[in-house]
């Protein structure tokens, strides 16, 4: 009698979150499933013409090569900032976090503005470039792949940041005291000990880094061009110009079956470092 009213009361608490995830997460996901399907050519025409079709191909390779070059940009950027932040003094360390979290603080939207501010053809980066000689004439830096790399990199980075430094931080100290003790540089301490442990906050962060990355709007839509067309862009102009919902509920699908394989991986990836780690 007590462990079923144990598990009655374990229902009762879990039940609001699960109905509130069933009416606003599955409904919705279950009726943009049925409209893919809603096509007047068949149930699969939309997904044909999706697939089928040589520019929306492309669309798919660009917005997944964007997503991997911002994440190893951002990763390549975020390990360095991390580890610092494990090595400098509480003050300094207040500070750097400060300026990693602090764009966080303020809207996508108006940090993708102040980007287009400065790499437009007059803007202040420019200028600077054709005044110290680097250049004759304004560099092409806005409406192209490099304002799309360099407005995501910058706005997903404390997403790298974060889950490297937690990695990073729990690194027990005696590790490298043992390793210094043998003989070993910091270089050698760093490759065999620091980094191997440090691999799970690296493989999260990439994971967080690449999925949001895969799905961005915003940034892509401003700062980019029509070579620049990625996945999310094609969905918001098969519905605000073409009113074709079927077409954008079947793409809204591909995206989120490509964003569910990449958390199937990582999540195996992530577990499997787990396990070695315990039996290490």
């Amino acid at each position: 009698m007590n462990a079923l009213a144990y598990r009655l009361g374990a229902a009762a608490l879990v039940a609001p979150a699960v109905l509130i995830a069933a009416f606003a997460f599955l409904v919705p996901l279950a009726h943009l499933l049925g409209l893919s399907f809603s096509a007047e050519a068949g149930p699969f025409a939309a997904y044909a013409q999706l697939l089928g079709d040589d520019i929306y191909a492309r669309v798919f390779m660009n917005t997944f090569v964007i997503a991997v070059v911002v994440t190893v940009t951002a990763l390549l950027i975020a390990f360095p900032v991390a580890f610092a932040l494990t090595r400098l003094s509480r003050t300094w360390r207040g500070v750097v976090f400060a300026c990693v979290l602090l764009p966080l603080w303020i809207s996508v939207l108006v940090r993708t503005f102040s980007w287009m501010l400065l790499l437009e053809r007059n803007g202040p980066i420019n200028r600077f470039v054709v005044a110290s000689g680097l250049s004759d004439q304004p560099l092409s830096l806005l409406f192209n792949h490099t304002a799309v790399l360099i407005g995501m990199v910058h706005v997903l980075l404390p997403y790298a940041v974060l889950p490297i430094y937690a990695a990073l931080v729990r690194i027990d100290p005696g590790l490298l005291r043992a390793s210094a003790g043998l003989g070993a540089t910091a270089f050698t301490t760093f490759v065999r000990v620091v980094f191997p442990l440090s691999l799970r906050g690296v493989a999260t962060a990439a994971t967080f880094t690449f999925l949001l990355a895969l799905g961005f709007f915003v940034t892509p839509a401003l700062l980019g061009g029509a070579s620049s067309l990625t996945l999310s862009m094609l969905i918001d102009g098969f519905v605000s110009e073409r009113l074709d919902w079927p077409l954008a509920s079947a793409a809204s699908v591909v995206l989120l079956a490509a964003a569910l394989t990449v958390v199937a991986i990582a999540g195996r990836f992530i577990a499997i470092g787990g396990t070695a780690k315990v039996q290490r």
